[in-house]
């Protein structure tokens, strides 16, 4: 058993996991069906809100790689490889574009080594550690990404997980301050909200029972993580309101793109 195996642990539901099963894949125990099917029936439209995360990542990216000329991406939180992977988003739009994944889910780190493998003429890497582990996150980032220019930092659904909400802002700001002018932050959060209070239940069920657990926020605090960038329109909404291509119906998970 390698050491990554050795981490991983089956007996408790994960949210990474959880999640894949909510998208359909294939990558999860069934401690964590168990536990999706019991938040599902706490907050029926739980499942879509993975769904919907996912489809605002591959707008925003494209969006930075085709109208932005982003050609870097920073993406920290990864969760386990799905369909449309931020490299393959973005590679897709312009091969030669380098994509950093950060995670510290042996799961996910051994799904990493298998699957996320770029183009010929881009790069692709991955890192084992935590949102908090700022300063070794950009030391070995700087070893694919050149971050005297732009990058997009992709922090989807990983801020939830630093329960202090200053500890939150801190390191994000950390992270955007090493960042050159025109790079993006991508960012999305669960929130607490009055009119999704089935959402409030989830979440409660959730930190008793899972691994890590969350912490909600409002809408406007959110916001607060891109505070002295340049929020593109049309701000922070729910992710499946941030520039679709169809309209569904709004989630308790919002998200936002601000350029530095």
């Amino acid at each position: 058993m390698t050491d990554i195996e050795s981490r991983i642990d089956t007996s408790r539901p994960h949210t990474a996991r959880i999640w894949n099963y909510w998208t359909g894949g294939k990558d999860n125990y069934p401690v964590d069906r168990e536990a999706g099917d019991q938040i599902r029936e706490l907050h029926p439209g739980i499942g879509e809100y993975a769904k919907a995360d996912r489809l605002f990542l591959g707008r925003a990216v494209r969006y930075l790689a085709e109208q932005q000329g982003i050609r870097q991406f920073l993406d920290i939180g990864t969760g386990l490889p799905s369909a449309d992977n931020t490299h393959e988003v973005a590679q897709r739009v312009a091969p030669d574009a380098r994509v950093v994944y950060v995670d510290n889910d042996p799961l996910v780190l051994a799904h990493a080594r298998a699957l996320l493998v770029g183009t010929p003429e881009g790069r692709t890497d991955y890192l084992d550690a935590d949102l908090r582990d700022v300063d070794t996150i950009l030391a070995a980032a700087a070893k694919t990404l050149d971050l005297s220019q732009p990058v997009a930092l992709m922090l989807l659904g990983v801020v939830i997980f630093v329960e202090d909400d200053e500890e939150s802002y801190a390191i994000v700001r950390r992270l955007l301050d090493a960042l050159a002018p025109g790079s993006h932050l991508v960012l999305s959060h669960t929130v607490t909200h009055p009119d999704m209070p089935d959402v409030d239940a989830a979440v409660a069920f959730w930190n008793e029972h899972g691994t890590p657990k969350l912490t909600q926020r409002t809408p406007a605090a959110v916001a607060r993580y891109f505070g002295g960038l340049e929020l593109l329109e049309p701000g922070v909404v729910s992710c499946s309101a941030w520039r679709p291509e169809t309209q569904t119906p709004d989630v308790a998970m919002y998200a936002g793109v601000g350029r530095k």
